[in-house]
């Protein structure tokens, strides 16, 4: 650990990159996945359980925190990490991507975005510097500064009018974050699904030298290989140097088509919503506990597994609880999930580091392709 944030690169192979962020709360090994705590929990999970699989970091909401319970209340409270008592490295996110696709009535302009709550109809207005503001009262290790986020596909036109403006405000971000030796703000890459946008933009947010660069206004309903193409593009625009976080992504397969594409750090809501709607992700793919094929089946979700619930729980259990809609139903798979999701990233990092990263990428998908065997 250091009082300062700082980024190593440890190991690359091919565009995979192995590396370290340290900062005063701890070290995050990278390639991370970050569970999302979005109103200061992840779902389902005790902080320690997320913990002991692995997780370095989690991410927490500034859309919702700041609704409820409000950013000054837990600022009052000694700040996230204490109150959610985790106390190590958070990121947040700024709050736009939630005010674009959850609130009511919104109205952007040049200086910010007023909306009201989807909660209780309350009116709010987020600007730059009231997101940086916001983050603050949370005490978050990682921030990111304000953007808009268009979904995909629309014109080229309306995309380059959102890049543009989320240039304009990363400059407004970046000032009002000033100097905090060890904490971070990172920028953020739009440009939708043009690889002209995409570069003009990464090459606009190098030049105002963030501490770390975001990807984000992918995995907004555009094809995967839509996505790929335009990290392709992008990665390379960014400094080596510097870490590289994909916004809101996402399924195993996209983690590992990414990391083969230059990116560090990814967060996304899948692994526990996927839980508690129960979707077990395994090594052997995907399985849906809620399907009758189970109903009878003695076998865990993967025996050789670390984690208690993928190993000590039979399928026909895990089936039962769903179909009795019963709460331990969702804390078990959500914990299997994200117990694959860090075994995945602990397998990827030690793959980089001993030069077999394709290797390891062919195998794991083979295993995805064979799929769960059929019960006996």
């Amino acid at each position: 650990m250091t009082e300062r944030f700082t980024f190593t690169l440890l190991a690359k192979d091919g565009m995979a990159r192995r590396g370290e962020i340290s900062m005063p709360r701890g070290t995050i090994r990278t390639p991370a996945f970050m569970p999302v705590g979005t109103a200061g929990t992840v779902k389902a999970m005790y902080p320690g359980q997320v913990r002991e699989l692995g997780a370095d970091i989690i991410l927490g909401n500034t859309y919702h925190l700041m609704l409820r319970p409000g950013a000054e209340r837990v600022a009052k409270l000694g700040g996230l990490h204490t109150f959610a008592n985790w106390p190590h490295p958070i990121l947040t996110d700024s709050g736009g991507f939630q005010v674009m696709s959850l609130a009511q009535l919104r109205k952007l302009n040049e200086h910010g975005v007023t909306f009201q709550s989807h909660i209780d109809g309350r009116r709010y207005e987020l600007t730059p510097e009231r997101s940086v503001e916001i983050q603050g009262l949370l005490d978050s290790d990682i921030q990111m500064q304000l953007d808009e986020c268009v979904g995909l596909p629309t014109t080229e036109k309306e995309i380059e009018r959102a890049m543009n403006l989320s240039l304009r405000w990363a400059e407004r971000s970046k000032a009002a974050f000033g100097d905090q030796p060890g904490k971070a703000i990172f920028g953020i890459v739009q440009g939708g699904d043009s690889p002209r946008l995409r570069v003009e933009s990464a090459q606009a947010l190098k030049a105002m030298d963030f501490k770390g660069y975001s990807i984000g206004g992918l995995a907004v309903g555009e094809p995967q290989h839509v996505m790929l193409e335009m990290l392709m593009v992008t990665t390379p625009e960014l400094p080596e140097e510097k870490p590289r976080y994909l916004m809101g992504v996402g399924t195993p397969d996209d983690i590992l088509e990414s990391v083969a594409r230059g990116v560090d750090m990814f967060d996304c809501v899948m692994p526990t919503r996927a839980g508690r709607h129960g979707l077990a992700f395994t090594r052997f793919g995907k399985v849906n506990l809620k399907n009758a094929r189970h109903a009878e089946d003695h076998r865990p979700l993967d025996e050789a597994s670390d984690c208690p619930a993928s190993r000590d729980y039979s399928r026909a259990y895990l089936h039962h609880l769903f179909k009795a809609n019963e709460t331990l139903a969702a804390m078990l798979l959500t914990w299997n999930n994200l117990a694959y999701y860090q075994t995945l990233m602990a397998g990827i990092r030690a793959s980089i580091d001993e030069q077999r990263f394709e290797a390891f990428r062919l195998a794991t998908k083979e295993g995805w392709a064979r799929g769960d065997i059929p019960a006996l």
